[in-house]
């Protein structure tokens, strides 16, 4: 038996992060044929058509205006008392819920999973995702020593799947009396897909319906880290108002995040923002969560709080920055419609997509497809059930050609 210094709970394979990983190599290929050659597209940020990382002027002109000691200072452990009255806006605008709402700060929105998936599950417990995630969901719930359950995110129709949703959901909550439900929306990551107001209804209804037991504890995480890139104007908002009024056990947490709509990917800031008819649950949530971030993190990244919240108070710098996202919006419409159309056009198979930064080609074996694409100088991440082309960080140009690329890969495979 080997010997180990690890204690058994923190034990992992020796792998390292396969996007990462890939986006290394779409690197070293750049650097060997020339960015005009390489299609990469593998990480989740948004690129311009030279291939830069986009950064928003009025997000960085701010930061660069900054006070030293604003940048240096540690932030309040729950994050700074004007960013956590600003969040709220930002995040619901003007369809906020009538409820009792608590926020705190945390690193990206994958504070606000952490929090929600160790304080609100017990060792052992399984959360519910869709079987199309975002892979830490799974890397989280690992490290804490709960498991991950996954419903079918389409049915034979392509349609939103309401029928293996409700089966999972309450088989998880007849058996544990509580649950944790990550639903990625909208823009979800890796689909694109963003769940319509009449299917946030259908979700509701199930959720109320097994609410009528007082012994049943249902959280809803709404992990909308791509929002900010998502239909016209404040349309992908509208389903925050349905949260008004739920029953006491059932909690909504916002996983909210600064990493795309501000261009902030490595300043790690966001926020979980709790929403509850209870005053009481409200409380319960910030204190738990208080608590959380002391022993993980301890303080946000003040510079990323003081810039949202300089922003939010100056109707000139709001005017700019949104101007800038929904360029960018466009931007990236552009591309999607230009990889959707061609993948009509060539017979290519993609899931449904409305909105977002990731289209999905379903295949059988991903990753032997991810490989085989490498060697045609295009680097697509390989997921469990298929490939994910990432729309934000490739041309329309290149959006245009990849979808023939990836169909002869695939029938080359058959």
């Amino acid at each position: 038996m080997a010997f180990n210094m690890v204690a058994g709970h923190a034990r992992w394979p020796k792998v390292n992060d396969a996007i990462f990983g890939l986006a290394a190599k779409a690197k070293e290929a750049v650097e060997k044929y020339g960015k005009e050659n390489v299609i990469d597209s593998t990480l989740g940020a948004l690129v311009d058509d030279n291939g830069d990382l986009i950064c928003l002027n009025t997000v960085y002109q701010e930061l660069k205006s900054l006070p030293n000691a604003a940048i240096a200072a540690y932030a309040q452990v729950a994050g700074q008392p004007d960013f956590l009255e600003t969040v709220p806006q930002i995040c619901f605008g003007k369809y906020r819920p009538d409820a009792y709402i608590r926020a705190v700060a945390t690193p990206g929105g994958t504070g606000s999973v952490r929090h929600a998936i160790y304080n609100y599950t017990e060792p052992g417990d399984s959360i519910l995702i869709s079987d199309w995630f975002w892979s830490p969901y799974v890397t989280i719930s690992e490290e804490y020593g709960r498991k991950a359950t996954t419903f079918e995110l389409f049915n034979d129709k392509n349609e939103f799947n309401l029928a293996s949703f409700k089966e999972k959901f309450e088989e998880l909550l007849n058996r544990q009396k509580r649950l944790v439900t990550i639903l990625n929306t909208p823009a979800n990551n890796p689909t694109g897909y963003s769940l319509s107001d009449e299917e946030w209804d259908e979700v509701l209804n199930i959720a109320k319906e097994n609410a009528e037991d007082p012994e049943k504890r249902i959280i809803i995480v709404v992990d909308c880290a791509y929002i900010d890139y998502a239909g016209i104007g404040d349309e992908r908002r509208k389903f925050f108002a349905k949260f008004s009024g739920l029953p006491k056990n059932i909690l909504i947490i916002v996983a909210f995040s600064m990493s795309k709509g501000y261009t902030m990917y490595g300043m790690r800031s966001g926020a979980a923002i709790g929403i509850s008819s209870d005053e009481e649950i409200a409380e319960e949530f910030f204190y738990s969560c208080l608590h959380s971030n002391r022993a993980n993190w301890s303080n946000g990244t003040r510079a990323a709080m003081e810039i949202m919240t300089r922003i939010a108070k100056d109707p000139e710098k709001t005017k700019a920055y949104e101007a800038e996202v929904n360029e960018t919006k466009m931007m990236l419409r552009r591309r999607a419609d230009a990889f959707v159309k061609a993948a009509q056009e060539v017979g290519l198979e993609i899931l449904p997509y409305r909105d977002g930064f990731f289209v999905s080609i379903p295949c059988k074996d991903a990753k032997k497809a991810s490989d085989e694409l490498i060697k045609e100088n295009m680097f697509v991440v390989a997921l469990k059930k298929g490939l994910r082309f990432a729309v934000c960080g490739v041309s329309e140009e290149k959006c245009r050609i990849a979808p023939a690329i990836i169909k002869s890969v695939l029938d080359r495979m058959e």
